[in-house]
């Protein structure tokens, strides 16, 4: 077991070590859809990378949901086969959101071993979200474009 501080330090270097490893500008914040995000994440048991849809409106973040939620089948195909959609998920603050993601079990944020198998799933599902979020930006971004 970690201390508090331990385990602080090897987030440090476990985020240090994978921007060393993959060093390049991901899209994370930077989708121009406010309250739509990509992240990371990582904990003792499993990695996942995420694409949060949190509008403070209800409405948009329905409609952000089902235009994705509508190119499931292209997602699946030709992205991330593995995916899981889900419209209301509910973070532990009790905040309810939709979040699509893919995930890999059986690694460990304190094991260093799982580090390079982490560091690859990081890369190769955030780069294919990347390049399905690209491929259907505009008709996502759009929200005068029914589902």
């Amino acid at each position: 077991m970690f201390s508090k501080a331990e385990a602080q330090k090897m987030k440090k270097e476990f985020w240090t070590a994978f921007s060393e490893a993959y060093p390049r500008k991901w899209l994370l914040y930077n989708t121009r859809i406010k309250d739509v995000s990509f992240k990371f994440y990582v904990d003792n048991k499993k990695a996942q990378v995420m694409l949060d849809i949190e509008p403070k409106e209800e409405d948009k973040r329905t409609i952000y949901y089902e235009k994705i939620e509508s190119l499931k089948t292209i997602l699946h195909e030709d992205f991330l086969p593995e995916a899981v959609l889900e419209r209301n998920f509910y973070l532990e603050n009790g905040k309810v959101i939709s979040r699509i993601w893919v995930e890999l079990n059986g690694i460990s944020l304190y094991n260093m071993a799982s580090w390079a198998a982490t560091f690859r799933f990081f890369n190769i599902s955030m780069d294919a979200f990347e390049r399905f979020f690209y491929e259907y930006e505009d008709y996502i971004r759009d929200l005068e474009i029914n589902t």
